[in-house]
C-alpha cells in the first residue's frame, strides 16, 4: 500500500472513532439497540482501518495520529452538537493538537 492511501485509510479511521464515540453517548448501557449497532459497526471499522494503515505507518505514529483524530473530532461534536464550551483556551489547545497531528504526519518515515 502506498503511503498516501496509508495515511487516507488512518484518516477515515480516525473519523469513525468520532462515530463510535458520539454512539456511545447514547448506547444507554448497550440497551439503545440502533445506537449499540453504530457503535459497534464504527468500531470494528476504525479499528480495522487503523491497523490497516499501521501496516505502512509507524504504529505509534499511527495510534497518534488516529487518537488525536478522534479526540479532535470528539471535541468539535461535543461544542457544535451538545453545547459544550468552546473558550479560548479550549480552542488553542486544539489547535495545538492540530498542530501535533501534522508535525507527527510530516516527521513520519
Amino acid at each position: 500500500m502506498s503511503p498516501a492511501m496509508a495515511w487516507t485509510i488512518l484518516a477515515i479511521g480516525g473519523l469513525f472513532e468520532v462515530g463510535f464515540t458520539t454512539c456511545l453517548r447514547f448506547v444507554d448501557g448497550f440497551k439503545n439497540v440502533p445506537w449499540t449497532l453504530g457503535f459497534l459497526v464504527s468500531v470494528a471499522i476504525s479499528m480495522g482501518l487503523l491497523e490497516l494503515a499501521a501496516r505502512t505507518i509507524p504504529m505509534g505514529t499511527a495510534y497518534a495520529v488516529w487518537g488525536g483524530i478522534g479526540a479532535l473530532g470528539t471535541v468539535i461534536v461535543g461544542i457544535w452538537w451538545f453545547g459544550e464550551p468552546a473558550g479560548s483556551v479550549r480552542i488553542l489547545l486544539m489547535l495545538a493538537l492540530i498542530g501535533c497531528i501534522i508535525g507527527l504526519r510530516l516527521t513520519a518515515s
